[in-house]
């Protein structure tokens, strides 16, 4: 069994943990010319890659979003699997439960007057006053629910098909969207990127939201229309944003989401690959493959997750 290995990272580390819980195989760097895998771990490889690797069973994405990979062209019949947490859930968790908490506690504001040597106490926090609304309700937004919950705020969820947690109202499809944005108030995007569901958060979608709206985005870039979401808070209709992600990454140095006072950037964070987390996960679902068991985390080509 030969295993190639095609990511923009130093692949060192990588190789030696995947030969330590597959010892049986061959684990290579894919360069141009390499010999012919049985399966691939990639993140953003080239086209030339799938040109060349056509005897593939699978391959395996190096994370939970496929919209990057889903634009090469790969044979239809073969399996693309994506992570399904790998410690990323818990990291995006941690990440959405401090920007709200950040938000509705004024935290930034009392680092502003502690700049001051002002000591000013604001009313106290009624968390009812801030339903956090999750958009997508897979694996990770799940688990960015549950922790949510934990700090007593209301819970939505929406996703596209029917889905069922404890203590979250849960809404799904078109039919209902418009319901779960007008029930929110801190809006969280965890959704794939799709045909669908880029350009949503758009002027028309982010105005459907509470008066005075905080958006925290750990999705996609291209999910936001930045023009409107910054038109937006300017007019003070939404209080405020976090942003992990961005259209074009690195953030643009003139970019003027780094000089809004109500924006608050990350480098694309907000829930990193952990290398032994993703390793055992990749090399257990491998195994399970060559013994013709199901496994978990197949994208569906025409849904894009």
């Amino acid at each position: 069994m030969r295993i190639s290995f095609c990511a923009q990272t130093d692949p060192a580390p990588w190789l030696a943990a995947l030969r330590q819980h597959l010892p049986q195989a061959q684990v290579d760097v894919w360069h141009s010319g390499a010999a012919r895998a049985d399966y691939a771990m990639v993140w953003a490889p080239p086209q030339q890659f799938f040109d060349e690797q056509t005897a593939l069973r699978a391959v395996f994405n190096m994370g939970a979003g496929v919209d990057a990979l889903l634009q090469r062209q790969i044979r239809p019949e073969l399996p693309i699997v994506r992570l399904n947490d790998a410690g990323m859930g818990v990291q995006m968790a941690e990440y959405v439960c401090h920007a709200l908490i950040r938000h509705t506690r004024d935290f930034a504001l009392f680092e502003a007057q502690a700049q001051q040597g002002l000591w000013q106490e604001p009313p106290v926090l009624d968390r009812t006053d801030f339903p956090v609304g999750i958009l997508g309700l897979g694996v990770l937004g799940e688990q960015v629910a549950r922790a949510v919950q934990h700090f007593g705020f209301p819970v939505l969820g929406w996703s596209r098909t029917e889905r069922r947690l404890d203590g979250v109202r849960c809404l799904h499809g078109q039919a209902q969207f418009a319901e779960f944005l007008a029930g929110t108030r801190v809006l969280v995007n965890l959704l794939p990127l799709t045909p669908q569901t880029e350009n949503l958060l758009d002027r028309a979608t982010l105005s459907q939201l509470r008066p005075g709206a905080y958006l925290i985005n750990i999705a996609r870039g291209r999910h936001v229309v930045d023009e409107d979401l910054l038109a937006l808070l300017d007019s003070g209709q939404m209080a405020g944003a976090t942003l992990d992600v961005f259209r074009t990454e690195p953030l643009l140095a003139e970019h003027p989401y780094w000089r809004h006072p109500r924006v608050t950037v990350t480098p694309h964070i907000a829930g990193r690959t952990v290398l032994q987390d993703t390793v055992l996960q990749i090399a257990a679902k491998i195994s399970a493959l060559r013994k013709s068991e199901p496994i978990e985390g197949l994208v569906d080509r025409a849904r894009g997750y």
